[in-house]
């Protein structure tokens, strides 16, 4: 095996044993909470806190997640480019049908079959990521009040369907503006649930939706590079629609 092959299984392998010791000493049942009105308001309060108004009316977002995958995503359309390796996918997300290449050759049949679905289900988790305030009135969701360890009320929101991971909870403790400070999660890729993502550094994007800048989950800083948004393809400084290989081939 390749030293590069054995150092990423490592570090895999030294990840997923951090996520185990965190879901152990974190380990807790979701907790009961309360819906209804109150519970609803409260996370009105927290999306309005990062402008989830202005979120909607953003057109176009690029990200990178943990440095491995790179996104455009023009979100008027609903079409997304997703790169991570040598392998580029254009993808329209209503349908989850697209065109993929690997070291910029065009791949076809269920090659390109297998990508496509990878891009939806990298775009599902690392979009979630990007901006999961915005989505607690996704259909599918319930919302609750919850009474916190630390004082207070949070709002936990659990996907009873949608996205790859349909049951997932998330139980958000917010500051004094209303901003998520933290969550605790209950979610299938970890095994034991309450464990814990710090959320902070939030700034304002292009256009005035907020976006944090900081997501520690332990030790692990689960990071999304340049993160930008615009009106248009060439505001993000692209030199011509990336998705115009789309309209000629679907």
């Amino acid at each position: 095996m390749k030293r590069g092959c054995m150092s990423k299984l490592l570090a895999g392998a030294a990840i997923l044993g951090i996520l185990l010791l965190l879901a152990l000493v974190f380990k807790s049942a979701p907790p009961k909470g309360q819906t209804g009105p109150e519970a609803d308001l409260l996370a009105q309060k927290m999306m309005a806190a990062v402008d989830c108004e202005a979120w909607e009316a953003t057109d176009w977002v690029s990200w990178s997640f943990a440095g491995a995958h790179h996104y455009i995503w023009d979100k008027k359309r609903n079409l997304l480019q997703a790169e991570w390796g040598k392998t580029k996918v254009l993808l329209r997300l209503d349908t989850q049908q697209g065109i993929a290449y690997k070291n910029g050759s065009l791949l076809n049949g269920k090659k390109a079959d297998k990508a496509c679905k990878k891009a939806w289900s990298y775009f599902c988790n690392d979009s979630f990521w990007l901006n999961p305030v915005c989505k607690a009135f996704d259909p599918g969701t319930e919302r609750y009040t919850v009474d916190l360890k630390t004082g207070g009320q949070g709002v936990a929101v659990t996907y009873t369907s949608g996205g790859v991971t349909p049951g997932d909870t998330y139980v958000w403790e917010l500051g004094e503006d209303f901003k998520p400070k933290r969550w605790r999660m209950w979610v299938k890729i970890i095994p034991v649930g309450g464990v814990p993502t710090d959320w902070g550094a939030w700034r304002k994007i292009p256009g005035g939706a907020w976006i944090a800048g900081q997501r520690k989950l332990g030790p692990i800083d689960l990071k999304l590079d340049q993160v930008n948004a615009a009106v248009s393809w060439e505001e993000l400084g692209i030199d011509t629609d990336p998705f115009s290989p789309l309209q000629s081939s679907l």
